[in-house]
């Protein structure tokens, strides 16, 4: 009996040593299978990835705002390690040109607020196509030939310190704005800003839109002008200002910055005008000379699927899913978004004689400003 009982154990021990690892691999290992919903063929594209082990992006977007979706990406897939560089928008665009140019390497995936500077990448053959399974969930626009992908819809609003500007002087529209910086020029002299047309490229998108939606942004410019308005190459240092007083009002500022800002900084508040609301996105492309396309494939599968846009909406980065929630506040009302399309509509201000048109209508209208 004692032989019997010993050989059945020792059988026992071999069959779970055998089975051990099998059930260790369906239980720990879940980025083995595509993730639901995807195709059987993904599984090829996660392989290659495993092997390219390294993901370099190159972003204007702030480091912080994207450490979450980062981390969560990672945890998804532990074998890509993200390598991650901000840069400013402009930088960004003229660095893909460089590498190119002189054949060195470079980033595997480009995400960037500078649209119209994105779209011309794409236009000009920096980018490579590549049908990514999460394109049915995302709204028409927000994809352009499979090369250019929105991953956001922010609203572009005003900000304005809640302390100092009086309740009955928040402006609801653009003609409201024009009307206020016209009646109390004193008073808000020398204490609003705006982005530098000149300096920032999403200045200068938002400014192009703003002046093809509305003839009011004529007069709005000439309002600013004679209110002194300060000019800035950056949201930081507009929302630092505008928090300690410095600053009372900001027109055209990143939605999601202000919003974010907003939760921890009691001062500032956010304005969607009513008239029309801008409505921008990031834009992701791999480009054409990409060292591992296979983990950029995966990054921007991830960044637009649910958990993905879940992490941005943690920061206030309004999802471009509308089956995503945003934070509260952070979408625009349907009726008032305005959104910029990705497509070759978005290049047209980019023509150096038109841009030369428009920067010198800017400087008519408000002289030479200095933050």
């Amino acid at each position: 009996m004692a032989y019997f009982a010993a050989r059945r154990k020792l059988t026992a021990t071999i069959l779970l040593a055998l089975a051990g690892p099998v059930l260790l691999t369906s239980a720990a290992n879940p980025i083995s299978d595509p993730p639901k919903g995807y195709p059987r063929s993904y599984r090829t594209i996660m392989d290659a990835a495993r092997a390219e082990r390294t993901l370099v992006i190159y972003s204007s977007t702030d480091r912080r705002e994207a450490a979450g979706l980062i981390a969560a990406f990672e945890k998804r897939y532990p074998f890509v390690r993200v390598d991650y560089r901000e840069l400013s928008s402009s930088t960004l665009h003229n660095t893909v040109i460089a590498d190119a140019r002189l054949k060195r390497p470079g980033a595997d995936l480009l995400w960037s607020a500078a649209m119209d500077l994105q779209t011309k990448l794409v236009n000009d053959g920096y980018a490579q196509a590549y049908a990514s399974p999460e394109k049915p969930n995302l709204p028409a626009w927000a994809a352009w030939k499979n090369e250019a992908w929105g991953t956001t819809a922010e609203p572009i609003v005003f900000a304005y310190n809640r302390k100092l500007v009086p309740k009955a002087d928040v402006p609801r529209t653009h003609a409201d704005l024009t009307r206020l910086l016209r009646a109390k020029a004193r008073f808000y002299r020398g204490r609003i800003a705006t982005f530098d047309p000149q300096r920032s490229s999403a200045g200068y998108l938002f400014l192009s839109q703003d002046l093809q939606v509305s003839r009011d942004t004529v007069p709005l410019m000439s309002a600013l002008g004679h209110a002194k308005v300060g000019v800035y190459a950056n949201s930081s240092d507009m929302l630092t200002r505008l928090g300690d007083g410095r600053l009372v009002f900001v027109y055209n500022m990143i939605g999601s910055y202000a919003l974010e800002r907003q939760s921890h900084d009691p001062n500032i508040g956010v304005v969607m005008p009513s008239d029309y609301t801008l409505i921008m996105s990031r834009i992701a492309i791999i480009p054409d000379r990409a060292r591992h396309p296979n983990a950029a494939k995966l990054f921007l599968d991830f960044m637009l699927s649910r958990p993905g846009q879940a992490q941005l909406s943690n920061r206030y980065l309004t999802p471009v899913r509308t089956d995503v929630a945003a934070r509260a506040g952070a979408r625009a009302p349907a009726n008032v978004a305005r959104t910029l399309r990705i497509g070759p509509a978005l290049i047209a201000n980019l023509d150096q004689m038109k841009r030369r048109r428009i920067i010198a209508q800017w400087t008519a209208a408000v002289g030479a400003p200095k933050p």
